[in-house]
């Protein structure tokens, strides 16, 4: 297992991640496409698969697409934004993505904007 695939612990496959949201595979791919949510190829098999933590209550995390889009304009890629938002910030307490699961977004796109300085 690689370093990014142990700092976020649980992955969703794209048809997991369909099956979960109750939606069709098609409509994940939109999602990618519109970069509501992000996928790394993880495993030995490199199937493209999300962080299950973007999930919240049966739906994705409201304040991730705008996030992920600060973090776009900062430079980051799509690695890069999952590595920050699951890296311990001591100053939070917590990660980046604990922060938003808790509704902590303008904190959190503040700190995403800063990157890019």
């Amino acid at each position: 297992m690689n370093e990014i695939q142990e700092l976020v612990g649980q992955w969703l496959t794209l048809p997991d991640l369909a099956e979960e949201l109750d939606i069709d595979i098609r409509r994940v791919h939109r999602m990618l496409d519109e970069r509501e949510v992000v996928a790394l190829r993880i495993g030995e098999r490199k199937v493209r698969s999300v962080p299950a933590e973007f999930l919240q209550d049966g739906a994705v995390v409201d304040s991730l697409k705008g996030t992920l889009s600060v973090l776009k304009d900062s430079g980051y890629s799509d690695e890069e934004s999952i590595k920050w938002l699951f890296t311990e910030d001591e100053s939070l307490p917590g990660t980046p993505m604990n922060a938003l699961r808790s509704g902590r977004k303008t904190e959190i796109r503040r700190r995403a904007q800063s990157l890019a300085w």
